[in-house]
């Protein structure tokens, strides 16, 4: 049943005015009054709703039963990500939100390719965060990750308690590693996990050190040096498979 992502308040029985872009996508499925789709805000949980009637900009429909329904994995991992060049960072959103990522910060750094701020890293915000809905709308989850403005390594760093939390897990992954991946805890952890990755020339040795002093664990991912939109899908399904995430 298609899934489409509704930005307000829902409410069953209420007859509601779809967005323009969700309209768009009903007429390029050629879904006529009558048919069942579903909406969801981003919230938690699901409505199934009945298309009324469509017009060319407009189409109304009535909301039907809420269904409470979750696709998240039991724990919550934010991926703090080197921005990657072309459309690699896309592509990199759109597969973390299929397997559970429940945040990302984009991140900037001293070897970075990619350059964002002002108006520029605004727009590429709001574009990502159009991918993590649409990643959403596609895989069945009802709760939507955030895409937080991109930051410099070292004032994002310096924004973190200098401790981690009870529970929380902070994962720096990198090729100097020397705790492995299989060295990880069996069960997933009571707070938050982050998992940072570096741009396509890796962190310095200067950036690693300060997140090792923010209470990071460098953890490696084997004898192969992956490339910087592998590392986080690599270890969102990882972590998938060790803490029952699938």
């Amino acid at each position: 049943m298609p899934r489409f992502f509704v930005g307000s308040a829902l409410q069953s029985d209420a007859v509601v005015t779809l967005p323009d872009e969700v309209t768009r996508h009903v007429q390029v499925l050629r879904l006529r009054p009558g048919d069942t789709i579903v909406l969801f805000n981003g919230l938690g949980g699901e409505y199934s709703a009945e298309i009324l009637g469509m017009e060319r900009r407009d189409t109304q429909v009535r909301v039907g039963p809420y269904r409470e329904f979750e696709a998240e994995p039991p724990y919550r991992v934010t991926l703090a990500q080197g921005v990657a060049g072309n459309d690699k960072m896309d592509w990199l959103i759109e597969k973390a939100v299929e397997l559970g990522a429940t945040n990302f910060v984009p991140l900037t750094a001293s070897r970075s390719v990619v350059r964002l701020s002002g108006e520029r890293a605004v727009r590429r915000q709001a574009h990502w965060q159009r991918i993590v809905q649409a990643s959403c709308e596609q895989c069945g989850r009802n709760r939507l990750p955030d895409v937080a403005p991109t930051r410099d390594i070292a004032a994002w760093l310096g924004s973190l308690p200098e401790h981690p939390g009870d529970g929380e897990l902070r994962l720096l992954l990198s090729p100097r590693a020397d705790v492995a991946f299989s060295s990880l805890p069996v069960e997933p952890p009571s707070g938050e996990v982050t998992v940072l990755i570096g741009p396509e020339g890796g962190f310095s040795e200067q950036e690693e050190e300060a997140a090792l002093g923010h209470g990071f664990i460098a953890v490696g991912l084997g004898s192969r040096v992956l490339r910087t939109e592998t590392a986080g899908i690599a270890v969102l399904a990882a972590l998938a498979a060790r803490w029952g995430g699938w």
